[in-house]
């Protein structure tokens, strides 16, 4: 079979496309090879993704008591509020609070109260956790660095914090387990 002109020229056409196609092919591997491991710089570090949940077993903790657990280099304080921890905290009216929210858009189960330990006025640690501790006028938690009183529900009732203590997200895994972040 002999080549025609207008056949050899069809023929370096497929080549030329051919080589094109894994010229470029390699290039896009060889970009991506380049650039992944910038792009991958980017993602969190594994100690800073094992900070960004925690998980505490509340069974131990009896009605009235509260305890610390750390949460992204902050406190948090978990209570197991009393029946009139929850009758208090229900019972104000939202309206005349500084920063209104209602008791049951802080908690998820009444009984167990889950907040960023930080004052919001200058970033102090309150007090109130003990049962030894100052709890301020409203049974909360008490803010000595400048006098902040938070209530049952640690919304913010008396002094110059002009938010509610933060509430983390946090969800219930089991009855007795809660996963904070």
């Amino acid at each position: 079979m002999t080549h025609t002109p207008a056949h050899a020229d069809l023929h370096d056409k497929d080549k030329r496309d051919f080589l094109t196609l894994s010229a470029a092919s390699f290039a896009a591997v060889g970009t991506g090879c380049v650039v992944w491991p910038f792009v991958d710089s980017m993602n969190p570090a594994a100690d800073t993704l094992a900070l960004s949940t925690t998980e505490v077993d509340v069974s131990p903790i009896q009605e009235g008591q509260a305890i610390t657990v750390m949460w992204r280099g902050k406190p948090v304080f978990i209570r197991r509020r009393t029946a009139s921890e929850i009758e208090a905290a229900q019972a104000v009216d939202v309206g005349a609070l500084i920063d209104p929210q209602a008791d049951d858009m802080r908690v998820k189960k009444p009984e167990w109260l889950v907040l960023i330990g930080i004052c919001t006025h200058l970033g102090c640690v309150p007090v109130g956790q003990k049962a030894t501790e100052a709890r301020g006028d409203f049974g909360g938690y008490f803010c000595p660095c400048h006098g902040s009183h938070y209530d049952t529900s640690g919304r913010i009732r008396k002094g110059p914090a002009p938010k509610n203590l933060g509430v983390p997200p946090y969800a219930f895994v089991s009855d007795t387990l809660i996963r904070i972040g």
